[in-house]
């Protein structure tokens, strides 16, 4: 599922991370070296905030005009500006869980001597309807 998020950019006058970032729809903060890293550190933040969420359960996300850049908590501390955020929550979950884990499940004989006759994977037939059940796309 893509998704995208406006977001408030304040930089500051801080050496070490000048640029705070606050997603106001998911009341999130995070903070980056330059606009590309805070950039990247927003789409991580958002990502890892939605990673479990089905798209059912996504916050709405509103239009940037719709933004008030004093909603910022850091709106005193620097130049705020407003951006949209876009974000790929298929990817990240596909980059950041792709580890295969062993999960043992309890099946009839009868069903497992079948699936077995006919060479089903049933790992893949088990994520499959994971997926569905949980509405992940």
């Amino acid at each position: 599922m893509n998704a995208i998020y406006p977001a408030i950019f304040t930089e500051t006058n801080d050496k070490k991370n000048p640029i705070l970032v606050y997603i106001p729809d998911i009341n999130g903060m995070t903070e980056g070296k330059d606009i590309a890293d805070a950039i990247a550190m927003a789409k991580d933040y958002i990502c890892n905030s939605l990673f479990d969420k089905k798209d059912s359960e996504m916050p709405a996300a509103r239009r940037i005009d719709e933004i008030d850049l004093k909603e910022s908590p850091f709106f005193d501390n620097g130049k705020s500006f407003a951006s949209l955020v876009d974000v790929d929550l298929n990817a990240f979950r596909l980059r950041e869980k792709s580890k295969s884990v062993r999960r043992n499940i309890t099946l009839p004989q009868w069903l497992d001597d079948m699936a077995t006759i006919a060479k089903l994977n049933v790992s893949a037939i088990t994520q499959i309807a994971l997926k569905k059940e949980l509405g992940i796309a």
